[in-house]
């Protein structure tokens, strides 16, 4: 619902075109959780983005004239209706209709959604950064090396042991399932002492020494975590050494959070990771620079050029 809600801001427009936009867009889009479940595919990649560009077109088409169902959420047959039957923790599915208006800004007072954005620090799934966090924090301090992990227990929220601890993501066998496995994040994790892009190219998702480190993995739903989100993202990790100590650190809110942001440095380093194969180091830094300052350009063409490789 976001992305033509976005997109009707941008192209300004007018009550009746918006709820075309937001008709048609939920009309044409529908993305089960299977995605992001089990063995996993491209398809994972381009949901989300699939979803951004339809509610763009969508906007477009209402904007011309286009008309879409404007009840398509709490009509007949809308989204209520077809998901009333769904059990939530035992009990039939309730929706509120308001919640979905609460809080909307309408003056420049208003507090904006997006200030609330967060930014990934890892190249993997949002619900491992507060483990992988965690046990990156006790490795360092308590200055841990793979050899000596007997097990890594793992404490997250029931959502994220089934998606990222499933018995598909403890043998990986693509970039895909990979970074939506919590086994193998933090296996590379201990193993290399970082987790970048680097550690999901075929020959280290491939890479057999990484399934004994898999194994010691423990992934487990803490009952206690439920009730903090989606407020807080919380997460305890314990490493058993094979000297019988154990060390716990526990994370609620991963690094590139609202409320642990990362540096502008951090986000250099991410950006140039992820692009300096794609254009070249050299021009990632000029990229970076123009980016953060853009707020203070006349013109965009500067942009475009730098993102295109020379």
């Amino acid at each position: 619902m976001k992305s033509p809600v976005a997109a009707g801001r941008v192209l300004n427009l007018t009550a009746e075109q918006m709820v075309s936009a937001i008709g048609i867009s939920a009309s044409r889009t529908f993305c089960p959780g299977a995605v992001t479940a089990g063995k996993l595919t491209n398809m994972k990649n381009t949901v989300d983005p699939w979803a951004g560009r339809m509610g763009a077109e969508s906007a477009l088409l209402a904007r011309d004239g286009f008309s879409g169902p404007e009840h398509i959420i709490d009509g007949k047959e809308g989204l209520f209706a077809v998901f009333k039957h769904v059990q939530y923790k035992g009990q039939p599915a309730t929706f509120d209709g308001e919640a979905l208006v609460k809080d909307l800004p309408d003056s420049s007072k208003s507090h904006y959604r997006i200030l609330d954005c967060g930014m990934k620090s890892f190249p993997i799934e949002a619900l491992s950064h507060a483990p992988l966090t965690a046990m990156m924090k006790t490795v360092k301090e308590h200055k841990i090396q793979a050899n000596d992990v007997k097990e890594i227990k793992v404490e997250v929220i029931a959502r994220a042991a089934d998606i990222l601890g499933d018995p598909h993501k403890y043998r990986p066998d693509s970039k895909e399932t990979a970074d939506h496995s919590l086994p193998y994040c933090m296996a590379a994790g201990l193993v290399d002492g970082m987790v970048t892009p680097l550690q999901f190219k075929e020959e280290r998702v491939l890479d057999k020494s990484l399934i004994p480190i898999m194994d010691k993995v423990k992934v487990v739903a803490n009952e206690e975590f439920e009730a903090l989100f989606p407020k807080f993202q919380p997460s305890r990790v314990t490493i058993t050494t094979a000297d019988g100590k154990s060390h716990a650190t526990r994370v609620d809110v991963p690094k590139g959070d609202p409320r642990d942001p990362m540096t502008e440095d951090e986000i250099a380093v991410k950006f140039t990771a992820l692009g300096g194969n794609v254009i070249g180091k050299d021009q990632c830094k000029k990229l970076q620079k123009f980016i953060m300052s853009m707020e203070g350009a006349e013109k965009l063409e500067g942009l475009f050029e730098l993102t295109t490789k020379r």
